[in-house]
């Protein structure tokens, strides 16, 4: 039996939440699994659908960390089968007492504390002394490396993707109508904090405007920046060129990704917090769309510079300005689409679990 620890689990949206689900249905192929995961509001639809069992813990942060735990130390002093246990945070891990083989993954943003800190001494304990640490990058894994953990406990398997779904006629037609019959089109799907960097892609747009008229950005996500976001698109009068969505079904999303000629994250480091990897990069090469990122994190793992798309310096106007430029003059992003399309396959879950496989 596999038990997954994870503070990230569906209903709830996100990067790390696919993730763990994709790693979880992947696992429940080759084993039994036993999910203890945070409470979420209409989780029981979602347990309901998977084949897999999710025990879920809820009540106030600091309550629900010692709840979680005794009740994770209870089922494995009661379940001798427990051959491994994989979590998805060094602090899930904080107060769980067993001999069984554990891996913790790391993603970057929750290990970089500055190195002799409080909470680096408390990470550091956790990950050498767990049996592996599998990074999501090459880049967190370096990261992990100046922080204090074991070179030696470090394999790097980037995240996975499931196949691509087929984009129904309807989700088709609509994404056409949410494009405006628009040309020039541009999306990013994640949350709207200062880290995916939405406000110089704006900023650029006021400039490439003149360039491309037919220019639209599709922004689809939530979070904190969003009101920030639309006054900016306000104030730089750019109301017909940015369209901000949420809340909206898979189905959509994906059509919206397929329709699209760039995806573009041009992520920045934002207090301490950077990106790991970027599965959204990857997710938008499965539909042949090629990808912009930023020079700070992981994206070059999801990204072959001047291939799969390109890595500029977020924080660098006119840097984001030329690459998106230099991708719509001449219909290159389709180049680069073709190109995203193929190196998306490698990042496919039925390949991906095999790297798992070999340290379970």
């Amino acid at each position: 039996m596999f038990l997954i620890l994870t503070r990230n689990f569906p209903p709830e949206i996100g990067g790390m939440q696919n993730l763990m689900h994709g790693l979880t249905k992947s696992l429940s192929k080759l084993n039994i699994v036993k999910v203890f995961a945070d409470y979420h509001e209409n989780y029981s639809v979602f347990d309901n659908s998977v084949n897999f069992s999710i025990e879920r813990v809820g009540g106030p942060k600091l309550l629900r960390k010692y709840r979680k735990s005794y009740l994770i130390n209870d089922f494995l002093k009661n379940n001798k089968n427990v051959n491994c246990i994989i979590a998805d945070h060094w602090k899930s891990l904080e107060l769980i007492k067993t001999n069984k083989k554990k891996i913790c993954l790391i993603h970057s943003k929750e290990i970089n504390h500055e190195k002799g800190s409080r909470q680096n001494r408390k990470l550091i304990n956790i990950l050498n002394n767990v049996d592996h640490v599998i990074s999501n990058s090459l880049f967190t894994k370096e990261l992990a490396i100046r922080v204090g953990v074991s070179e030696d406990k470090i394999s790097v398997i980037n995240p996975g993707i499931d196949d691509a779904i087929e984009i129904s006629k309807t989700d088709d037609e609509e994404a056409e109508k949410i494009f405006q019959g628009k040309s020039n089109r541009l999306i990013t799907v994640s949350r709207f904090d200062k880290r995916k960097n939405h406000e110089k892609v704006i900023m650029a747009l006021r400039n490439l405007k003149e360039l491309y008229p037919n220019i639209i950005y599709v922004c689809i996500g939530y979070g904190t920046e969003e009101e920030n976001l639309k006054k900016l698109v306000n104030e730089l009068n750019l109301n017909k060129h940015v369209l901000f969505l949420k809340n909206i079904k898979t189905g959509l999303k994906n059509a919206l990704l397929s329709k699209s000629n760039i995806f573009i994250m041009p992520s920045i480091v934002h207090n301490k917090s950077v990106e790991g990897f970027g599965i959204a990069y990857i997710e938008a090469a499965q539909y042949g769309v090629p990808s912009i990122g930023g020079k700070d994190g992981g994206a070059s793992d999801a990204i072959i510079h001047e291939k799969t798309g390109i890595i500029c310096d977020g924080n660098n106007l006119e840097e984001i300005y030329s690459s998106i430029d230099k991708l719509l003059k001449d219909h290159r992003y389709k180049e680069y689409g073709k190109a995203a399309k193929e190196f998306s396959e490698k990042f496919n879950w039925k390949k991906i679990i095999k790297s798992y496989q070999k340290i379970l």
